[in-house]
């Protein structure tokens, strides 16, 4: 079993990201989750989940059961340790440099030696008091990845005190802040920022060996998230500013020598200008299709209703793609529906007073 410690401000979001990195996951405290397994390298590549850790144990959320939990566990590894803690949102009150110092003093006496900055082991401990919610606007699933686990249900609406102990696997890397939309080479005002492209990038299938289309890609946001943790990625766009765009900051994050910051190779990328409506693609051509519809009156349509733009490229993302991610100023679920989708999963991204995102997580009908 692993923990995995959950990040921004809906957690049924941030773990339906974290799926894609993760099995059997179910979120058991605000902030946490456990997994029956992972793969470290797509949590390394995760926007909404900090670490992945080895799971020990967990109890209440207080300093005497953390320190029971650690007493009785078995601990099959030697060499030097150290302890980090955290209170997740400051919940518990928990002291956590008082929780490090008496774990570490209990690990010491178990013949681990200390070491705060190179240790061969790092313990996590985290503890979670509160109420246990659904999500930001969010459809609480009761489980993500499909596997069980054996613990139960989400206990939705519950209040809950949660203390979990786990050796650390694996840390996603934080360098969403090196590609801001300003500090691209091309930007364009309403830019989506890398934290929800790679979200959405990583739960439409963006992995090492998978294909990722946005047909309306604009300057190519989605798509850089997508290369950076593997995916090769395709993107077309009606307007020629925006494929010239897009390609100048697809050459400038995913055409370099060296691995990306995930530890992966850079997926390959072609751009082209094109109508969502009538992709040059055959049927099944890709993994995935991530796309984020233009918002109402802020858009500018040259030659299609929004409503059949939005339809159009739904009906074309289900012929050539199982899966889609798509991003909007509303919800089009009933077009998605008749487009032959099924509406897996929906969120609501508040971006400021006049603006929030809808996502929608979409899958093909068993026929």
């Amino acid at each position: 079993m692993y923990l995995l410690e959950l990040g921004g401000e809906d957690d049924a979001f941030a773990a339906r990201e974290a799926a894609s990195a993760a099995t059997g996951l179910r979120r058991i405290a605000p902030g946490l989750a456990v997994a029956g397994g992972i793969v470290p390298e797509r949590v390394r590549g995760l926007a909404y989940t900090h670490r992945a850790s080895e799971l020990l144990g967990r109890g209440d959320a207080d300093l005497a059961s953390a320190r029971a939990v650690l007493e009785a566990a078995s601990i099959d590894r030697s060499g030097s340790v150290a302890v980090r803690a955290t209170d997740v949102h400051g919940s518990s009150g928990v002291r956590t440099d008082r929780v490090e110092r008496e774990l570490g003093q209990v690990l010491v006496d178990r013949g681990f030696s200390v070491d705060l900055d190179e240790p061969d082991h790092l313990l996590r401990v985290v503890f979670s008091e509160g109420v246990f919610e659904a999500g930001a606007g969010g459809n609480a699933l009761e489980r993500v990845g499909g596997e069980e686990d054996g613990d139960g249900a989400e206990p939705t609406g519950e209040r809950v005190s949660v203390c979990a102990l786990g050796w650390l696997a694996a840390e996603s890397v934080r360098d969403f802040g090196t590609r801001a939309p300003t500090d691209k080479p091309f930007f364009q005002p309403g830019s989506m920022d890398p934290l929800l492209a790679r979200a959405v990038a990583n739960i439409a299938g963006a992995r090492a060996g998978a294909t990722v289309l946005d047909p309306m890609c604009g300057t190519g946001g989605v798509l850089v998230e997508a290369g950076l943790v593997g995916a090769d990625v395709i993107g077309t766009d009606a307007q020629a500013k925006m494929t010239r765009g897009a390609r100048e900051n697809l050459r400038h994050f995913l055409e370099r020598d060296e691995t990306s910051p995930t530890g992966l190779e850079r997926g390959s990328w072609h751009v082209g200008r094109g109508d969502a409506m009538r992709l040059p693609l055959a049927d099944d051509a890709v993994d995935g299709v991530v796309f984020d519809a233009p918002y109402g009156r802020q858009s500018k349509i040259d030659t299609h209703r929004l409503e059949d733009l939005v339809s159009g490229a739904l009906a074309e993302a289900h012929r050539v793609a199982p899966r889609a991610v798509v991003i909007a100023d509303r919800s089009w679920a009933g077009e998605a529906r008749a487009a032959g989708w099924e509406l897996e999963a929906s969120f609501e991204r508040r971006v400021h007073q006049s603006l929030t995102r809808y996502v929608m997580v979409l899958e093909r009908r068993s026929p």
